[in-house]
């Protein structure tokens, strides 16, 4: 114990050492080059009285800016941030003027202007240092957590500590699935989520596995808004078309995202989950959150209230924050760089293309999106907020491109794991206990896409099942992620598509859509849904065409005399309304695909015709409608089984023991627990002017001190 305490002390005192000279090093810099700027008397002084006058004044600078800057903070809070942004290097200035006057025989002298910009240049410099020196400095960033709950800590009215019920952290790990959790607890690849488990040295569980089962429409709008808001209904898919309006939504576009939202509000009658006391981060949706940072949904607003971007300034307000996040963020273009390049050179199958800008929104992801949301949770956990909940989405955009296992997809693991391990740390010294709760919206299946195995799209099929000319050689299909969309949104670019990609052209031609392995048609020129004997009447082989297509699984299509009806090979069909003994195609499908399929068929805006995809259920393989080698948003395999990690302090997901069957069922859990511990979540009428979905004025949270997660190992 000795020898680690004197170990801490002497790593503590090489950074002190390191950031200071840096500092004197910057400030002869600046002397130099700076004309109103002199560290010297009048008459002259040797290279080394300047280089002690310098040291002095670094000295002196850095320990104002440790004793005297929090002070001058906590006093100008109630400033407006436009104007407290402007004071802080007026403020700074002073207090570099202070330094500099502490210098014996007034050595040091600098102008006003001089002295601000002097100010902020070291300022950068010292906490860039200091970053990079305690990037992977755990011990560092625990006294800072420390510090931060004494500051952070809230209290009640009569100055007595905070409230006493525990609070609940919903960590979403996007795309992870069941199966694919499990391995990587068995394999050591997330020891905290083993030790949770009960695989650690002491071997006691503190939290239980559940798998759940998802909806048809196993992908993150679809899952999360019923998690968050507690209705899917009518979300067919990640991308569909609809008719009365003549638009495609897509939900992981903003202005989707926001009607989706207002669309799930409406039906329920209630804000959301987290409309008690609740944070939102990184999040498609708000869940009726008072705290947002990162949230989709309100990323289309434009204008002062819209914040979408709140959480990225606030982060990277902090210049060490920063320095951290961009050294990781090359070092993940690079690592993507080199593994891509390697599985060319190995000639691994499947593949799909990593190029272009690829490299770049895959370290977004894994590196900047994660730093962020785990920074903006610290934040609230510190603050003693009851309910957040959080997406990361770093495994589910690697798993695409990588495929769903291997080595690539087990480094984010790793990653996410390790910010598990920061969340539970941090939560030890909260104002408050905290529970947390691990789950996942969806899981991934992996194989190849339809277009590499077959040499085309199902665009391509539709069309020539219509009798329509079909392009020689076959086009990309669009593929969405919601990496993609975080990062137009945190750059400010463009978030809405073409127009002609959302508001196809009413004609005789279909719009055929890809949802992972999940595909959708529909005819724009007919204003309802076209039913089998209709679309039969149009194009009389287009539906066996697809039905006996090897690498599509089954259809499905309403018909005017039966119902619901699913469409296999050789002239299979099962009647949904019958309640089938035989299920034919659906049958490799797993349990409950008949009842999915079938709450599916009664949504306005279901397509005419549903494509689900082949499905090996040997290997857990399908074919994406997309460029993924590791999808999800359909049904078949790994994806339609995602998980919930809970503590055993809460009572089961369900009390039968059996699985939670779809999102909706899922947000009904999350609600009983946070009920458990701070009473019913009262439900939010919604007014007649819709109000409640509008976002509140502060959006933003507020960023740890120099603080975020080790993440370069």
């Amino acid at each position: 114990m000795g020898r680690e305490r004197w170990r801490r002390l002497g790593s503590a005192l090489w950074r002190v050492a390191a950031v200071w000279a840096v500092s004197t090093l910057t400030m002869l810099v600046l002397a130099g080059i700076l004309p109103d700027f002199k560290l010297q008397a009048d008459s002259g002084d040797s290279a080394t009285r300047i280089a002690m006058t310098a040291a002095l004044g670094a000295g002196a600078f850095g320990l104002l800016s440790v004793l005297v800057w929090p002070l001058l903070v906590r006093a100008l809070l109630l400033v407006p941030a436009l104007v407290l942004g402007l004071l802080a290097f007026f403020l700074n200035g002073s207090l570099f003027l202070l330094a500099l006057s502490l210098i014996p025989e007034g050595r040091g002298e600098a102008g006003a202007e001089t002295a601000v910009v002097v100010a902020a240049v070291m300022s950068a410099v010292a906490s860039a240092t200091g970053g990079a020196l305690a990037v992977r400095d755990d011990d560092a960033y625990r006294r800072r957590l420390y510090r931060l709950a004494d500051r952070r800590r809230r209290r009640g009215p009569d100055g007595s500590p905070g409230p006493t019920t525990p609070g609940t952290v919903f960590i979403q790990l996007d795309g992870v699935g069941h199966d694919v959790l499990t391995s990587a607890v068995d394999r050591d690849v997330m020891p905290t989520v083993a030790r949770w488990l009960g695989r650690g040295p002491t071997g006691t569980a503190s939290h239980r596995l559940t798998p759940w089962r998802t909806d048809w429409s196993s992908q993150t709008g679809a899952s999360q808004l019923g998690i968050l808001h507690g209705s899917n209904h009518d979300v067919p898919a990640f991308r569909w078309y609809e008719k009365d309006t003549g638009e495609v939504m897509v939900s992981n576009r903003p202005a989707s995202a926001a009607e989706l939202q207002r669309r799930a509000v409406e039906r329920t009658g209630d804000g959301g989950l987290l409309t008690v006391d609740g944070a939102s981060r990184g999040n498609l949706f708000s869940g009726g959150a008072e705290q947002l940072a990162l949230v989709l949904s309100i990323a289309a607003r434009r204008g002062r209230e819209n914040r979408s971007r709140a959480g990225y300034f606030a982060y990277f307000s902090d210049p060490a924050n920063a320095v951290r996040t961009a050294l990781s963020f090359v070092a993940e273009v690079f690592r993507e760089i080199g593994e891509s390049t390697g599985a060319r050179l190995k000639r691994r199958r499947p593949r799909v293309g990593r190029g272009g800008l690829y490299p770049f929104i895959r370290a977004f992801a894994t590196v900047v999106e994660r730093d962020v949301v785990v920074a903006a949770v610290i934040g609230d956990m510190l603050a003693g907020r009851s309910a957040v909940y959080a997406d990361l989405v770093a495994y589910d955009e690697v798993a695409h491109h990588s495929g769903p296992a291997g080595k690539d997809v087990d480094k984010v693991l790793r990653r996410l794991d390790r910010s598990l391990a920061l969340l539970d740390q941090v939560a030890d010294h909260a104002p408050r206990a905290y529970r947390i709760v691990v789950l996942s919206d969806h899981g991934q299946s992996p194989g190849e896409t339809f277009r590499a195995r077959y040499g085309l799209t199902l665009g391509d099929l539709v069309r020539a099942g219509c009798g329509l000319p079909v392009p020689r050689k076959a086009q990309r299909t669009h593929s969405g992620a919601e990496a993609r969309s975080a990062v137009r949104a945190a750059l400010r670019r463009p978030v809405e598509e073409a127009a002609d990609q959302h508001r196809p052209a009413r004609g005789a031609e279909p719009v055929v859509l890809a949802s992972g392995n999940l595909g959708l048609v529909s005819f724009p020129d007919v204003p309802h849904r076209l039913t089998r004997e209709e679309i039969d009447l149009r194009h009389p082989a287009l539906l066996a065409t697809l039905a006996n297509h090897p690498g599509i699984g089954f259809l499905l299509v309403r018909s005017a005399e039966r119902g619901p009806l699913v469409l296999g090979a050789r002239g299979a069909e099962v009647h949904l309304d019958e309640d089938p003994a035989d299920l034919g195609p659906l049958a490799d499908f797993g349990p409950g695909a008949a009842d999915t399929v079938r709450r599916t068929d009664g949504f306005p805006h279901v397509a005419d015709i549903m494509v689900n995809s082949w499905y090996d259920p040997e290997e857990g393989e399908v074919l994406a409608f997309e460029e993924q080698i590791g999808s999800h948003g359909g049904l078949g395999g790994a994806q339609a089984r995602p998980f919930l990690l809970s503590p055993l302090v809460l009572g089961d997901p369900v009390p039968d023991g059996t699985e939670p069957v779809g999102a909706e069922q899922v947000h009904r859990v999350l609600r009983r627990w946070l009920g458990e511990d701070l009473g019913p979540q009262i439900p939010v009428a919604v007014p007649a002017n819709d109000s409640l979905f509008e976002p509140p004025a502060d959006t933003a949270f507020a960023a740890p001190d120099h603080v975020a997660q080790d993440k370069t190992r």
